[in-house]
């Protein structure tokens, strides 16, 4: 087996559903980190999440092996998530709202600034720097923390290994700079 059933199973005839449960095993706990940079909102996390893999297990009916399945994967997964926040965007400009989000907009639940930095908190932190992040950037971001190379990045978001490692390198000290300064707004 070579790269996560990649392409050297592509000949054995392994069907869709095979080559989905295969990489929603693998792939799993990956693809929930990037459904959480994407939304906020657990609800809407969920929703992106099941929309993820819906458009992966359709998805391994035209993968034909021309890349690695773990490319595949997030090239899939980061489309729907892109075209997810778009539609988030376009839905806010025309105003409306659900009642889930009328709700938390009524009951922030932000942590106190007198409480202790916890490990959690931090995370949430850094999660709000990176959701702040341009949707190009952000995917960056979110293949670099989940550990793929700049060539791998670059196959998924279409920019040279060299631009690749030159946005991680330049996305890492505007990151670093914001969470030292306290928000996603400082710059």
């Amino acid at each position: 087996m070579r790269d996560y059933l990649g392409m050297d199973d592509v000949g054995r005839g392994l069907s869709q559903d095979e080559r989905y449960a295969g990489a929603a095993e693998t792939f799993g706990a990956p693809l929930e980190r990037l459904a959480r940079g994407y939304e906020a909102d657990p609800d809407l996390r969920a929703d992106l999440l099941q929309e993820i893999h819906v458009a992966l297990w359709r998805s391994f009916a035209r993968f034909d092996g021309r890349c690695s399945e773990r490319t595949w994967v997030y090239r899939v997964a980061h489309n729907v998530a892109a075209t997810h926040m778009l539609r988030a965007r376009r839905q806010r400009r025309r105003g409306l709202a659900s009642l889930d989000q009328i709700a938390l907009r009524a009951d922030p639940a932000q942590p106190s600034p007198e409480a202790t930095l916890s490990e959690r908190e931090a995370m949430l932190r850094l999660n709000a720097l990176i959701g702040g992040l341009a949707a190009p950037d952000r995917q960056v971001v979110l293949l670099y923390l989940e550990g793929l190379d700049a060539a791998a990045i670059g196959e998924v978001s279409g920019l040279t290994p060299r631009a690749v490692a030159t946005k991680i390198h330049r996305l890492k000290a505007i990151l670093a700079r914001r969470f030292q300064q306290g928000g996603p707004d400082a710059g």
